[in-house]
């Protein structure tokens, strides 16, 4: 039990630093640690949406009323929404909204032309309001944290204020229309404060798209919203209150924004915390590690091993490529020299300087590269040992080079030139930024002209290690 909940308070400190996208890098040796600032690089979710509805409104608590008011019948009128949506964390959000609408009030629809019998009067009120609202996601407060399954409907509260304006209507009663309706307009005012608050069922439809149903009730803070306090025949003293209220039944559409598949509102981290610490802790789960093994030992699955003979012993890095520190060429297992690029035929160290047997040239060499996600230019943070070994290779030769951009073969050709002439771009800029000589730098985009992988065309034919490593900038001597 206290190991549970000693990895339970450990992945609990360490999770806002993921979410965040930050990698923390620690000196063994002094003890310090380094935390790279968050940025809008190392975003790992969407946090912006536009949202977009129409719907209902009928008024609830007024001096005429939308339900079942005089002749027993509901007036229903008319609304529709749109606002900007910024998610702060995965339950709380924020949201600038505009809503514009028209209610119906009293014995009848005004718009009928009508008589109206008794002594009740009519109305309408055409409204606008802009207002702020928070955002409250209550299936990432409330869900079961042992319900590992997606989920895909989600119930958000929300409240908030803002300032309302409106042009209500009134017609009086009697057996003739009368075509002259009384009018009030309230314009706009900083201090003409109203509320609403209220709930919504939400559906996710994709990782752009959400379907939501809300139903709002609103707080104008006036009591002639209604219409009835228009005039000098007492309307308004009908219901004691000092603000006309309504229910605002609406369906709308969010549109998320952004570059990365899931948005932020969508993300529960605490499954993510008690499904990592049930595999941990439970030791009789039997977890299958590798499905078609390891024929190399090198401690990389084989179905995203890109180098199924690593030679015994030899380190290797995610992909179970061998490591060659210098990039000459000769892996680190062999490598007499590890940190000082050399030939093949020298097992990895340089001649001396009055030798001229067997030198390699610039010309002769390939740098390796780095990858990259799925659509995206940005330099990942693993990718800074191999640019910094570049950048003092690139210092020490007495060649220039070329930074070439690769895509791999998903998306139009026009779109993967421009995206490869992009990362291209970026690590030049990169290499610049952290000292690499400028004038032995030119950034050039193939698109998916020169794969890697020349085989993953269309890339549903490989598996997806094979695309990502087509998906490079690499460097190549001039």
């Amino acid at each position: 039990m206290k190991q549970n909940l000693l990895s339970l308070v450990a992945v609990g400190l360490l999770l806002p630093m993921s979410l965040a996208g930050q990698e923390v890098s620690s000196d063994a040796n002094s003890g310090s640690q380094n935390v790279s600032p968050f940025t809008q690089a190392s975003k790992r979710f969407n946090d912006w949406s536009i949202s977009v509805g129409a719907g209902v409104p009928m008024i609830q608590s007024a001096d005429m009323t939308s339900i079942k008011n005089g002749n027993g019948k509901n007036l229903f009128g008319y609304s529709a929404y749109i606002s900007v949506d910024k998610a702060i964390t995965h339950a709380f959000g924020l949201n600038l909204q505009y809503d514009r609408g028209e209610t119906r009030q009293g014995q009848i629809n005004t718009k009928d032309h009508k008589p109206l019998p008794g002594n009740y009067p009519a109305g309408r009120t055409q409204y606008d309001a802009i207002s702020i609202l928070g955002d409250v996601n209550f299936s990432n407060l409330l869900r079961r944290v042992d319900n590992k399954s997606p989920f895909r409907w989600a119930l958000h509260g929300y409240a908030g204020i803002g300032t309302l304006a409106y042009r209500s209507y009134r017609q009086d009663p009697g057996p003739v229309y009368n075509q002259t309706l009384n009018y009030e307009a309230k314009p706009f005012k900083l201090g003409s404060l109203f509320g609403q608050a209220g709930a919504g069922l939400k559906f996710k439809v994709n990782n752009r798209i959400d379907i939501e149903g809300r139903v709002m009730y609103v707080v104008t803070g006036d009591d002639e919203f209604d219409g009835a306090g228009i005039g000098q025949n007492g309307y308004n003293l009908i219901e004691d209150q000092i603000s006309d209220n309504f229910f605002n039944t609406t369906l709308g559409v969010t549109f998320k924004l952004g570059k990365h598949e899931s948005h932020l509102m969508w993300h529960d981290p605490l499954q993510e915390i008690y499904y990592k610490l049930d595999v941990l802790n439970d030791k009789t789960q039997d977890i299958e590690v590798c499905k078609k093994g390891d024929v190399d030992n090198d401690g990389v699955c084989d179905d995203w091993d890109r180098q199924l003979d690593t030679p015994a012993g030899a380190r290797v890095d995610g992909a179970g490529v061998a490591l060659d520190v210098d990039l000459d060429g000769v892996i680190d297992l062999y490598d007499k020299c590890v940190t000082v690029p050399g030939p093949v035929e020298n097992q990895g160290c340089p001649y001396p300087s009055n030798s001229t047997t067997g030198i390699v040239t610039d010309e002769d060499r390939m740098i390796k590269g780095i990858e990259f996600d799925l659509d995206s230019d940005r330099i990942l943070p693993s990718n800074s040992p191999i640019l910094a070994q570049a950048i003092s290779y690139i210092n020490a030769s007495n060649s220039s080079f070329k930074v070439i951009g690769g895509t791999d073969t998903r998306g139009t050709e026009k779109y993967n030139q421009g995206l490869s002439e992009r990362r291209a771009k970026n690590v030049k800029n990169y290499l610049i930024q952290n000292g690499a000589d400028k004038s032995k730098l030119e950034a050039l985009g193939r698109g998916e002209k020169n794969l890697l992988y020349p085989e993953c065309d269309p890339a549903e034919k490989c598996p997806e290690w094979k695309n990502r490593a087509n998906r490079r900038v690499y460097f190549e001597a001039k």
